[in-house]
């Protein structure tokens, strides 16, 4: 029995089935020790994470097994060569495509498996999880694309070269979209503000965070306008986030001058008094005074409130500015103006102006000319 075995294997296409039935056994069996054995590991873990990538790797690894044994059974069939050249790139190329799709996966579940975990600061979060899913697939692509080329004997050195210049010649010329870019993946990362805050720029420019992009950042003002600013700029510009903080609070100071010679303790409870009951400022803290500075004109104050939201900033500037003027004039209080007072000490003497001099009489119309006197011998 086991000679006529033997002789049948001597024959090549029953030792091509019986090494492509071998290999579909394998297969079979590691696929029932990873359900069976290595499943059971990895759910006595704390993370489900593991219990994932082995699910995904089930899959790649039963493929291969096979592929190896159609590639083994295929060199014995074809004891020639002849398609050496077709079937084995083909079947390397296969199992580029397989593995390729489980990476892809695999580095998917980990980044957001991380991100979920990242702390603040961490280049990797949820925010920028997009960016970093994107950049894995092109080097993942990338990666099948050249061993795809190498199993088929294609030479990439030259594609190799062309593709670097072609890439520097690009990121010259996409420079600001590149530093946009970049710019976006550390607001991302840093999160200096979020969609819904109010931020203000160096400029003025103050508005609500309505989206934050990769390339940009879009503010919609008080206006109801809408603008776009480049990442890059905000990222070399100073960023006020008036919405930060454990409260969205915002103190406000309403600066008052009054003339010199006027009541203090009169002025500070008259202010103290104008935002007593009045919508969007807070009872708590509670608003306060401050005698800031002798001004040049007069006496420097600040009433200093506190509002619930920024946004609110406008509508209660324009209240308490109302609100204070008719108080202080109420009160008989004086608000100075910028004025300067011209102190003459003497009037300069009289200057004596020099004496015309006396008109020439006219001559009469038709009157005749004197004759000028004859010259002297």
């Amino acid at each position: 029995m086991p000679e006529a075995l033997l002789e049948l294997l001597e024959v090549h296409t029953i030792r091509a089935a019986a090494v492509l039935l071998g290999s579909f056994l394998a297969a079979f069996l590691i696929e029932l020790f990873f359900r069976g054995v290595v499943l059971m590991l990895v759910r006595k873990t704390k993370t489900d994470l593991d219990d994932k990538i082995v699910a995904i790797l089930r899959r790649p690894i039963f493929i291969t097994v096979l592929l190896v044994g159609m590639r083994w059974s295929a060199s014995i069939v074809d004891s020639a060569a002849r398609f050496k050249h077709i079937g084995d790139p083909l079947l390397e190329t296969v199992a580029v495509i397989v593995w390729t799709r489980a990476t892809i996966k695999i580095a998917r579940l980990v980044m957001h498996h991380f991100s979920q975990r990242a702390g603040e600061g961490s280049l990797l979060q949820p925010r920028s999880l997009p960016l970093f899913d994107i950049f894995a697939k092109l080097v993942l692509f990338g990666g099948a694309t050249y061993f795809a080329l190498l199993a088929w004997k294609v030479d990439v050195t030259g594609w190799l070269a062309s593709a670097g210049i072609v890439g520097i010649a690009v990121g010259f010329a996409a420079k600001d979209s590149l530093a946009n870019l970049f710019a976006g993946i550390f607001i991302l990362a840093d999160a200096p503000y979020k969609i819904g805050d109010m931020i203000k720029f160096d400029d003025g420019l103050r508005g609500r965070v309505t989206d934050i992009g990769l390339r940009s950042t879009r503010i919609l003002t008080r206006d109801n306008i809408e603008i776009t600013v480049p990442n890059s700029i905000i990222g070399n510009s100073k960023v006020v986030n008036e919405s930060a903080g454990p409260a969205e609070k915002e103190r406000v100071p309403i600066k008052v001058s009054v003339a010199y010679g006027s009541d203090i303790d009169l002025v500070r409870a008259v202010l103290l008094e104008c935002p007593r009951g009045q919508p969007h400022i807070c009872e708590d803290p509670a608003p306060t005074v401050l005698f800031t500075k002798f001004g040049a004109s007069g006496l420097e104050f600040s009433l200093l409130v506190w509002i619930l939201q920024p946004g609110l900033l406008e509508d209660v500037l324009d209240n308490l500015n109302c609100r204070v003027y008719k108080a202080l004039t109420a009160a008989g209080i004086e608000i100075p103006y910028s004025k300067h007072d011209v102190y003459i000490k003497a009037q300069p003497e009289p200057v004596a102006l020099p004496a015309a001099p006396e008109p020439r009489p006219a001559l009469a119309l038709g009157a005749p000319r004197p004759l000028l006197a004859p010259p002297g011998p």
